[in-house]
């Protein structure tokens, strides 16, 4: 049975369709009522990079699956742009990149890019220019409204950098600023644990007020951890002994020639000695980080958390203990993640799910439809057996 064909069906699983539908149509009202006012719940972009158009709605899990080229990586990069302008850093972001690569196909096909981020009826949102000296302007920035009526309220235009924060002076603005000047979501790349990776090297140990995107702080934020939220640093090393059960604990102190300056160590059970990070191994590491991350205390998280490919070097185990901690936050938190797992993917519902393919209009976006998948899901197939099948897209073509 292929999907997209017709096939004859018998009133049972007409009946198991229809109350598919219904679950799948419970689960996604319940999915945006969860969300709490400073998350993400919908996002349109158009003229990024791959991406020539796309309009996603988001719950408080999205597992972004597809083939290596299809888009994942672009799209997690489009919320690294939009932290860059809201910090009023786009030029210098433009200047490393380079417009061409920014614009989908480049400036000889696309003449702008669009953004706008949505927070339930209110949103932000831009378009971008290129210029003949190579940079990006805004031609217009506003904040939108979109409940009994929709309204787009102009906050500049023709300006290099952002000036989100003078607002529109209107009643939008006490919705919109705020959750824009806490910058609500951040992504998380945890891949560098090479000998130079910068979780590795000495740090600030006053540079701890959030996880860095990379972990670089990573010494810093768990001696602050340890000294002001005892539970939370507990709970982290419970959890990495789950992994690495020959772990006990950090060394966390202030290196001694240097009072100003930390850098990550750690004891093994049943030894005197004091490892340094470079002899963890990468994908220990790389748990330490994803489970810092998700295990931290929740007002120090942002609303919204995305991660890249959290499994890379992660053991089978080590995935399934990251899936079980993703589910067990986002009972308050939003998460984002791209993912290329089977493993990973089967700790999730399909609802969960959002299917990236590269087709002639560049990226597509597709959320799973367990009405769909329900002949498949009663026969115990599980979400990754059918994207091994390519059932559900998301593999490399012909």
């Amino acid at each position: 049975m292929t999907l997209g064909m017709p096939w004859i069906l018998s009133n049972d699983s007409i009946q198991v369709l229809e109350n598919t539908e219904q679950l799948c149509l419970i689960r996604m009202e319940e999915m945006q009522m969860h969300l709490q006012k400073d998350q993400l719940s919908r996002i349109i972009i158009s003229g990024f990079k791959s991406i020539k158009k796309c309009d996603i709605t988001f719950g408080n899990i999205n597992v972004f699956i597809g083939s290596n080229g299809a888009g994942k990586s672009n799209f997690i990069s489009s919320f690294s742009m939009l932290q860059n302008i809201l910090a009023k850093n786009l030029q210098v972001s433009v200047a490393k990149k380079g417009v061409n690569s920014l614009l989908y196909n480049g400036r000889k096909v696309t003449e702008k890019i669009g953004f706008e981020v949505f927070f339930g009826n209110n949103s932000y949102g831009f378009e971008l220019v290129p210029t003949d000296d190579n940079r990006l302007i805004f031609q217009k920035e506003y904040f939108g409204y979109h409940g009994n009526w929709e309204n787009e309220s102009i906050v500049a235009q023709g300006n290099s950098e952002s000036m989100w924060e003078n607002g529109v002076q209107n009643q939008i603005d006490s919705y919109v600023v705020p959750i824009l000047k806490k910058q609500m979501w951040r992504v998380y790349h945890f891949h560098d644990t090479g000998n130079s990776a910068r979780v590795k090297q000495e740090h600030n140990v006053s540079n701890n007020q959030a996880l860095l995107f990379d972990a670089a702080n990573l010494a810093a934020f768990l001696y602050r951890l340890k000294k002001n939220h005892t539970a939370n640093y507990e709970e982290i090393i419970r959890t990495v002994q789950l992994i690495a059960p020959y772990f006990s604990d950090f060394v966390l102190e202030p290196q001694e020639e240097n009072q100003e300056l930390i850098i990550l160590k750690w004891k093994q059970k049943g030894c005197e000695d004091v490892f340094n990070a470079s002899q963890l191994s990468d994908g220990t590491l790389r748990f330490i980080c994803l489970a810092v991350l998700l295990l931290q205390p929740h007002e120090l998280q942002p609303a919204t958390i995305i991660i890249d490919e959290p499994e890379l070097g992660l053991h089978p185990y080590a995935i399934t203990v990251f899936a079980e901690m993703a589910k067990q936050i986002a009972e308050e938190k939003q998460l984002i993640i791209s993912t290329q797992s089977v493993e990973l993917l089967n700790e999730f519902a399909a609802e969960d799910v959002i299917v990236v393919d590269r087709g002639r209009e560049g990226s597509e976006f597709k959320r799973l439809d367990a009405r769909e998948l329900g002949i498949w899901l009663e026969e115990d197939y599980s979400l990754g057996d059918l994207w091994k099948k390519n059932i559900l897209g998301g593999r490399l073509s012909r």
